[in-house]
């Protein structure tokens, strides 16, 4: 396995993209600001970043396991652990020589210590931990959610406290950024995440042998076949409509949409591996179902918020990030879920959606500044492959029973 996994990986170089700083755009020869060397393994990329306290990307760099795990059929941790360990030096020393910055003149070094595949996070931890000892810097642990909600602060001019939901193929969660190390919890996935059902239902599909999704991402190739696929073929029951809370199902709604699957195989005489006829129109009925899952949550949120004070209705801000936010269906139709309500709609441009170097180094830079959890000694730090964001008050949000309006107009307008 780690020889087909060496013979497999392919490097993924990645340069700052447009929209964020460069670095010639800050930095002159009289000023040396803070510098952030951030660390990402948590799942399968192994990412490091230079970032500066002005938001600068300095350097960057990325190995993607990808076509690794599309042959494998899914992440096997031991795999990606080791291409972790193969790769994370290189990435390391290409980050800070694309930013022209040495060990030595870094502030501090960031790094993802929770929560994510214990195997990953271990090889990130354990690397950083030596250049910490071995250059004497402070380090900075990182919780990967965290980062993602904050990197918005990187690309755009938003004040707390906003809205945010994370969606991925290992996250589903709405919070409240009130600072940056200060959330509030409004409900998260009872069991798997979007991003992973997606990759279930296109390996059901057997997406990977059509001729339009060669090389494509579960999740991917279901948006893609989705846009010409007609979602009324099939009709797929929203899960948890009878709780009145935050929290997101996916795994009743993958058995549904499994046990679908099967059925039209027997109707039209093939196997399991063996695509469907119907195929496009399953991946938008798909689609449609989980976007109307995420959007009527994420409705009751917003006014939940707005009702308890959390946020001003003058103020608002809806924060979209991870994986699943660069679906451009589920993207329009919060879009217009925010519009309807006078909330500000904000995500950070795709690449920096999904894991990255650079959201760790910026959510480096924000602990550094705002004083939080920047730690001078490294005793009894450890990874944790679990691990919430902030405080949970999903209690409240189903007490408070809130009943979510027909969705049917806003619908319309991300139609």
């Amino acid at each position: 396995m780690k020889s087909i996994a060496r013979s497999l990986l392919r490097a993924a170089r990645c340069s700052p993209a447009g929209g964020l700083r460069s670095r010639s755009a800050h930095c002159g020869k009289l000023h040396r600001p803070k510098l952030v060397l951030g660390i990402e393994t948590s799942c399968d990329d192994t990412a490091a970043a230079v970032v500066d306290e002005a938001g600068n990307v300095l350097g960057e760099a990325l190995q993607c396991q990808r076509e690794v795990h599309l042959k494998t059929g899914g992440i096997i941790p031991h795999v990606a652990q080791q291409l972790h360990r193969e790769n994370i030096e290189q990435v390391v020393k290409e980050a800070l020589s694309v930013s022209g910055v040495s060990v030595n003149e870094l502030t501090a070094i960031a790094t993802t210590v929770k929560p994510g595949l214990a195997l990953s996070l271990e090889v990130g931890l354990d690397y950083s931990l030596k250049l910490v000892n071995k250059y004497q810097k402070p380090f900075i642990p990182i919780h990967h959610m965290e980062a993602h909600a904050l990197t918005i602060r990187l690309t755009n001019q938003v004040e707390f406290p906003f809205l945010v939901l994370l969606l991925s193929g290992g996250h589903c969660i709405l919070a409240v950024a009130q600072g940056v190390s200060d959330f509030l919890l409004l409900g998260q996935s009872i069991d798997i995440a979007p991003g992973d059902m997606l990759d279930k239902v296109a390996r059901r599909l057997s997406l990977i042998k059509h001729p339009e999704c060669h090389g494509m991402a579960g999740g991917k190739a279901i948006e893609h076949l989705a846009q010409i696929g007609n979602r009324q073929q099939y009709t797929f029951s929203l899960p948890m409509q009878r709780y009145r809370n935050c929290d997101f199902s996916f795994s009743g709604l993958q058995n549904l949409i499994n046990n679908t699957i099967i059925q039209k195989e027997k109707e039209e005489g093939i196997q399991e591996g063996e695509l469907l006829s119907c195929v496009k129109d399953i991946a938008a009925a798909v689609q449609h179902v989980v976007a109307i899952h995420i959007i009527q949550r994420t409705y009751r949120a917003m006014l939940f918020c707005i009702k308890n004070g959390i946020l001003s209705p003058k103020h608002a801000t809806l924060v979209v990030s991870g994986g699943v936010a660069s679906n451009q269906y589920i993207r329009k139709g919060l879009q217009a879920l925010a519009n309807a309500n006078s909330f500000a709609f904000l995500s950070p441009p795709p690449r920096l959606c999904t894991d990255n170097g650079v959201m760790i180094a910026w959510n480096g830079i924000e602990r550094l500044r705002a004083g939080l959890g920047v730690l001078n000694s490294t005793e009894g730090i450890r990874f944790e492959p679990k691990a919430p964001l902030g405080i949970d008050i999903s209690n409240q949000v189903e007490e408070d029973s809130i009943k979510v309006p027909k969705l049917r107009k806003i619908l319309q307008l991300a139609s």
